[in-house]
């Protein structure tokens, strides 16, 4: 058995192929026989391993997969949003963690679609439609009330794009979770962190519960790196968030409450007629 996932390992080479975005790479993991890494024009999207997609290798999707965990009682199946698919490496998760559980994909980019569903295809068994429409657009099309959880981890050349950081697009968002449900979003930033800021901010004026958990380097100002958002319209469990954050192989922070609305410090939230893409990440992000 070793010897052929060594032989599966040295077979393995890169898969690239131009989709709507850019230069899409999959990249064999040295360490996994049977995982990959997806870039898009070089900045790292997700990892998928094929052989254990309750793997999360990425620290952003790890803290995606505990507010995914952390969605409803163990084993209860979900119903999930996932507006940008990557990799599906999310989707995956699921999968693996919740049989049974209904998702959907909302995905722009019809060829990295394509090439996801040939190189790293779905298990049968998953539940899981993929619509190659934007992310807004598709949200449309979801049912009041439909979502346990939404997930958004959405970016066009290494940017969250404008009309997906707006109050008018979570008012959407919130109109499809059910109540109770968690919106979860992959946000980056770099100092000053005016981004991340507005966002929290923008997400306040529509839910009435929010945590943030991020490397505490990160919410320091001090590098560019991702940060999730947790919102809610029931109160979160922050406790078990916060400790299994604080285990993660990169350890990170959790701050809600008066600590992340101080942390916000003043910012006023983002509307259609006010938004702009995030910040380009600094060409040091990806070495």
């Amino acid at each position: 058995m070793a010897r052929n996932k060594q032989r599966e390992r040295a077979a393995a080479a890169p898969v690239v192929e131009t989709v709507d975005g850019g230069l899409a790479e999959l990249i064999p993991d040295r360490e996994r026989p049977r995982a990959w890494t997806l870039l898009i024009d070089g900045a790292p999207q997700s990892h998928v391993d094929l052989d254990d997609p309750a793997h999360l290798s990425f620290e952003y999707q790890r803290r995606l997969g505990h507010i995914a965990d952390l969605a409803a009682p163990p084993n209860r199946p979900l119903q999930v949003v996932h507006l940008g698919g990557g990799a599906f490496t999310l989707a995956r998760y699921v999968a693996a963690t919740r049989p049974r559980s209904t998702q959907q994909i909302v995905e722009l980019d019809g060829l990295l679609v394509q090439l996801v569903r040939r190189e790293l295809p779905l298990d049968s068994a998953a539940r899981v439609r993929v619509r190659s429409t934007d992310a807004r657009a598709g949200l449309a099309k979801v049912q009041d009330g439909w979502a346990d959880l939404v997930i958004a981890d959405v970016f066009s050349g290494a940017r969250t794009p404008a009309h997906l950081t707006s109050t008018e697009f979570l008012a959407e968002v919130r109109r499809v979770l059910r109540p109770g449900g968690f919106y979860a979003a992959n946000l980056a930033d770099g100092p000053p962190l005016t981004h991340l800021r507005g966002q929290i901010a923008t997400a306040a004026a529509v839910f009435p519960e929010l945590a943030l958990t991020a490397d505490p380097t990160v919410l320091r100002g001090r590098r560019f790196g991702n940060a999730v958002l947790l919102a809610s319209d029931r109160e979160l469990p922050v406790a078990e968030l916060t400790r299994r954050v604080a285990t993660d192989p990169h350890p990170g922070r959790v701050e809600h409450g008066r600590a992340l609305a101080d942390f916000a410090g003043g910012a006023v939230p983002v509307t259609d007629a006010s938004a702009r893409p995030s910040p380009a990440p600094p060409a040091s992000a990806f070495q």
